[in-house]
């Protein structure tokens, strides 16, 4: 199972939502680069980034900054935030970032995303945001009238690379990471599953590891490696015990 520690975007600093609240964003850091060699130090050879302003904007907003992190990070970037169009695809995988999240198109345009996948096979990640069951978008602004599962089985057979299920309501809350959802959702899709939202501890990290044959694939930390709840070598090792 892949741990892949998480570099959130606002304003070119590193930060902290509170259940997707751009009100309520903690900086940790002002060289998201740096950040991310941090991370690369600890083991990680992977990393998952969001352009949150991207999000909300509907179009990149922290070109820069994410330019800097791949250019930097000796492993494979996973970007998200603001990918509504071809364009923007094309763009972002010739500057080297490994795969692409798309959430908010993956509802109002699943035609573009299945196109993408086809065109970059095993580069597009789709997100399944959740909040109390139904779909979140627009930066998780919004509640869907659409249920996960529906979201998820839309892409089946579209080469879509993996799910990214992140449940909304825990997302920077160290409440500990919804993990029955999760692996229900694994259980119930075809695709692989990033658990995201809430991961408080290696205890989640431990749960997680033992659903990888479920279809788990990997699990995405933030706050929890931020605040010193969680060491990330100590994580790595662990999923990779999963």
């Amino acid at each position: 199972m892949i741990v892949f520690p998480a570099i959130d975007l606002k304003a070119g600093q590193v930060v902290r939502l509170a259940e997707g609240d751009m009100d309520r964003a903690t900086v940790y850091a002002d060289d998201p680069a740096a950040q991310a060699l941090l991370f690369a130090e600890q083991g990680a050879e992977f990393l998952h980034v969001v352009d949150l302003d991207g999000a909300f904007a509907g179009r990149p907003e922290n070109a820069e900054a994410v330019e800097d992190i791949v250019e930097n990070f000796p492993g494979h970037v996973q970007l998200g935030g603001g990918i509504r169009n071809a364009q923007t695809v094309e763009r972002w995988f010739d500057l080297g970032v490994s795969r692409l999240v798309i959430g908010t198109a993956a509802l109002k345009d699943p035609e573009f995303v299945k196109a993408m996948a086809r065109e970059f096979e095993g580069g597009i990640v789709v997100a399944v945001d959740a909040r109390d069951g139904m779909v979140a978008t627009e930066g998780w602004a919004e509640k869907s009238d659409m249920p996960v599962i529906d979201l998820a089985r839309r892409f089946e057979d579209a080469g879509v690379a993996s799910i990214l299920f992140t449940d909304v309501g825990r997302d920077g809350m160290l409440t500990g990471c919804n993990i029955e959802a999760t692996v229900d959702l694994a259980r119930r899709c075809s695709l692989p599953v990033i658990a995201s939202g809430g991961v408080k501890g290696i205890d989640d990290i431990h749960m997680l590891s033992l659903h990888a044959g479920d279809g788990i694939e990997g699990v995405i930390t933030g706050r929890a490696i931020y605040d010193g709840r969680l060491d990330l070598a100590t994580a790595i090792a662990m999923a990779g015990r999963g």
